[in-house]
């Protein structure tokens, strides 16, 4: 699903404007972006939680020279765990389709 499809989808259900509901939804991803930015964690019971995790520095190889070793820094990263709501809806649409 798209960001578009997305407010379509909700324009439908809650009978509102498609430019409405889009800065709606736009809001609501600047405001995780920014919480995550921040360093915060977004909770949304049921469904999961956004969070910055801290990647290690390491070594790589460069695919195509395997002699060639890269340092690869240390950097944040986004990361979502779905919730307990969301894993069951999940397992119950893999259930339902393969029927």
């Amino acid at each position: 699903m798209t960001k578009a499809e997305l407010v379509e989808t909700i324009s439908e259900k809650l009978n509102e404007s498609k430019k409405n509901v889009a800065s709606i939804v736009e809001e609501v991803f600047d405001s995780i972006g920014s919480a995550l930015a921040n360093g915060e964690k977004c909770t949304f019971v049921g469904f999961g939680v956004f969070e910055v995790k801290d990647r290690a520095a390491r070594e790589g190889r460069n695919p195509q020279d395997p002699s060639k070793i890269v340092s690869i820094p240390a950097k944040k990263v986004p990361a979502f765990r779905p919730g307990k709501g969301l894993k069951e809806k999940v397992m119950g649409a893999k259930k339902t389709k393969k029927k």
